[in-house]
């Protein structure tokens, strides 16, 4: 294989690549189907179908707005490709269009403009954007240098009771029983009964 042949090959992937995350942006299939619906409603009012040597036009006195729908249609599949923010509003246009031409341009292009609108439009109003995995509902988004979040009592859980007051460890039975202050050396009451005790025995 040769390098020129393995350069257009990257380059027709890239290109592949790109068109593939254009389409997933937008409701492309709506917007293909209802350009696609705009050519049988202009087409056949316009066009000579021949048998033979015989030559019949199909042609209505609403040929100005079969061409109308037809120009209109277009337009709304390109909405819907360059302009996916008003796919709903381009969705229900071609929808009505649609039942318009059923009226006006010979049973909306005999049947198949009409049926390839409706679908479009369907599909456009249907077609919502795709939600990024980061985004999605019930996802735990977790901030760099963040602490580990408690779950739950395992090898890791905070030791049950109280918090430590500042003379020593908290009780682990009644909270109201406050401890006494651990004080280095004798207590004013050790010392007051020491000396009542010198003054019985002198």
């Amino acid at each position: 294989m040769s390098a020129e042949s393995t350069g257009q090959s990257s380059r027709f992937t890239r290109g592949y690549v790109a068109f593939r995350h254009w389409r997933w942006q937008r409701p492309f299939w709506a917007g293909l189907l209802t350009l696609i619906a705009g050519l049988p409603i202009v087409y056949f009012p316009y066009a000579n179908v021949t048998f033979g040597q015989l030559t019949i036009r199909i042609a209505t006195t609403a040929g100005s707005g079969s061409l109308i729908i037809g120009v209109l249609l277009f337009v709304l599949g390109l909405t819907m490709w360059f302009q996916p923010a008003v796919r709903i509003f381009a969705g229900v246009a071609s929808i009505l269009l649609a039942l318009v031409s059923i009226v006006i341009s010979n049973f909306g292009g005999f049947v198949v403009g009409y049926l390839l609108a409706l679908v479009g439009g369907a599909l456009s109003i249907a077609w919502a954007p795709g939600v990024p995995a980061a985004d999605e509902p019930g996802a735990a988004v977790e901030a760099p240098d963040a602490p580990a979040a408690f779950d739950g009592p395992g090898d890791d859980a905070p030791p049950a009771g109280p918090p430590d007051t500042p003379y020593g460890p908290g009780p682990a039975g009644d909270p109201f029983d406050t401890p006494e202050p651990a004080l280095a050396g004798p207590r004013p009451e050790d010392e007051t009964a020491e000396e009542n005790g010198r003054h019985r025995a002198e």
